[in-house]
């Protein structure tokens, strides 16, 4: 197995295995700490990308019937893309953003995990950003539906690990954040962001 089909299948069982946890109504917080859910703002846009899937598997299905081996091998792929759809929220469900005495982790799905010492933030404000088109070294961007809502600056650079192994130098986090729940609380599914000041006590972190 090559290294991309190896990678590609690990993260493809992460997601099935957050489906599963989003069933279950739990999270994969670990470790204790207070939770930050973000998964709320995307959930229409990924629900609507799961319809557009459905009516597609209509849709092929009478564009195919003339062929009948095709048509029988397309609901398959189509099936499980909607699986994926519906895990890919699931992971941003079920994987919070974990806050703990000493730690602030950053996640994104199952695809992005980055710890970041209390010690090493500079300051962190809210502020809401458009992805840029191109990568800025140094920055790492966690958008949900499309925009990020808190922007984390770091005294000294982290390393992060991208989807395919390479290793960046992160100084600036762009994430979103929903509203904080104590150790153990349920699933993060969606929660509705708090004003500034309130966000600052439940999060002990210098948000301006």
């Amino acid at each position: 197995m090559t290294r991309t089909a190896y990678v590609l299948l690990r993260h493809e069982l992460r997601l099935l295995g957050s489906l599963a946890l989003w069933v279950g109504r739990r999270t994969h917080a670990g470790g204790g700490g207070r939770t930050f859910g973000h998964a709320r703002g995307q959930g229409a846009s990924m629900f609507g990308l799961a319809f557009v899937c459905v009516i597609e598997l209509l849709g092929t299905s009478v564009m195919l019937r003339d062929w009948p081996t095709v048509e029988q091998a397309m609901p398959v792929l189509d099936v499980h893309t909607i699986l994926l759809v519906a895990a890919l929220h699931a992971a941003s469900a079920v994987r919070p953003h974990v806050l703990t005495a000493d730690t602030l982790r950053i996640r994104r799905a199952a695809h992005v995990d980055l710890r970041v010492l209390l010690e090493r933030i500079a300051s962190v404000r809210r502020e809401t950003c458009t992805p840029k088109s191109r990568r800025t070294d140094g920055e790492l961007e966690l958008a949900v539906n499309g925009q990020t809502t808190l922007t984390l600056e770091l005294t000294e650079p982290v390393a992060h690990t991208t989807f395919f192994g390479r290793r960046r130098q992160i100084r600036v986090v762009r994430f979103s954040r929903g509203r904080a729940r104590p150790p153990g609380g349920g699933p993060q599914a969606g929660v509705r962001p708090r004003p500034a000041a309130r966000a600052k006590r439940h999060s002990a972190l210098p948000v301006r």
